[in-house]
């Protein structure tokens, strides 16, 4: 199973999203293997984002991403990167067609509810900087055997 890093933004914090976004995710029959509430520190923002650095859209996002609380967790599941991305929509809510958390959820260029990890590797490191071991939790394949079809040697 692949694990994906998820945080919710302060936007998505402040509009009482939270509860509706985990829901689609569990729905959807992702395994939540962390989850805690932070406030992202300038630093921390600073080197999350740094391959963005010298972007014009870099500061506002930083001022954005510390202006409140956020929600990170980690999700489990098959394709769990691509799948979790298609959920979220594209990168501006006006983007973003209706059923996605984005194009249900925002319209601005600058505050768009959620990160996604973008790739596996990416998810890997981004669950390291946001989660020590010891915060995850696993969970027994039979806690999934009505999400996917166990009867050979891998998950379908």
């Amino acid at each position: 199973m692949e694990r994906t890093l998820v945080f919710l933004k302060p936007d998505a914090v402040r509009r009482a999203l939270v509860g509706e976004v985990l829901r689609r995710f569990e729905q959807r029959g992702f395994c939540i293997v962390g989850l805690k509430m932070m406030q992202l520190t300038e630093e921390f923002a600073r080197r999350h984002y740094g391959a963005h650095r010298g972007k014009a859209f870099y500061e506002p996002l930083i001022r954005y991403v510390v202006s409140g609380p956020t929600v990170a967790m980690v999700l489990e599941g098959k394709n769990a990167v691509s799948v979790v991305r298609m959920m979220m929509g594209e990168t501006f809510g006006c983007d973003s067609p209706p059923g996605t958390i984005r194009g249900d959820f925002a319209l601005s260029h600058r505050f768009n509810l959620i990160h996604g990890s973008d790739s596996p590797e990416a998810a890997q490191q981004e669950i390291g900087a946001f989660f020590k071991a010891d915060e995850l939790v696993s969970y027994p394949a039979e806690a999934t055997r009505w999400i996917y079809d166990r009867s050979g040697p891998e998950p379908v």
